[in-house]
């Protein structure tokens, strides 16, 4: 793939991502890592559907500014963190849904109620230890988070998902938001019941 048509990716799922409210303002940052290793992301502080192709930037694993006329995501590290941690990933979408953001800011992960969570995010969703913004720290509590999962919440500050695409971690966040909706109307109506301990386990051996 052209680096033009990575940009192109990155663009797309941002304003996607603003439309269905996952992000608002200019809060929350996406990226996708090319083939020759590089890192495309959104860039800090711009209005996401004023957003072009021209606006999105290339960085190096190191927040080296490659290509692009703008400052990248002030949460490159946590980008680049994930990145350098797992080779596997080159997708990753930060949120600040606001029904996984409130689990956040309660420090309280979301726990095992759908079946879709095993299949699209590995189990429940936990939550990555408060850090200052913009530091490899945030990085480094999320990677531990996210050990055996593909999204985690990060204290005080929303959500983050990965996958082997951008698509495949924007459908991933997604499914965070969903549960963390579906788990706050479930408890205004009556206790939680959970995915079995015994069905999860077999539903990931497949």
């Amino acid at each position: 793939m052209k680096r033009l048509n990575y940009k192109e990716l990155v663009l797309e799922y941002a304003q996607k991502s603003y439309t269905q409210g996952l992000i608002a303002g200019t809060s929350g940052n996406l990226s996708v890592r090319t083939n020759d290793g590089y890192i495309v992301i959104t860039p800090s502080g711009m209005d996401y559907m004023k957003m072009t192709v021209d606006d999105v930037v290339v960085i190096d694993l190191e927040g080296q500014v490659i290509e692009g006329m703008h400052r990248p995501s002030s949460e490159w590290p946590l980008h680049t963190e994930i990145y350098k941690s797992k080779p596997e990933v080159n997708g990753v979408v930060h949120t600040h849904s606001p029904y996984a953001t409130a689990f956040s800011v309660i420090n309280q992960a979301i726990p095992l109620i759908l079946v879709e969570m095993v299949a699209f995010l590995k189990g429940d969703v936990r939550v990555a230890p408060v850090a200052t913004q913009g530091t490899p720290e945030v990085g480094l509590g999320v990677i531990e988070a996210l050990n055996e999962r593909t999204a985690c919440l990060m204290q005080n500050h929303g959500a983050v998902s990965i996958g082997q695409s951008l698509p495949e971690a924007f459908v991933r966040a997604e499914y965070v938001e969903d549960a963390a909706k579906v788990c706050q109307l479930a408890r205004t109506i009556g206790g939680l019941t959970l995915v079995p301990e015994e069905m999860a386990k077999e539903m990931l051996s497949r």
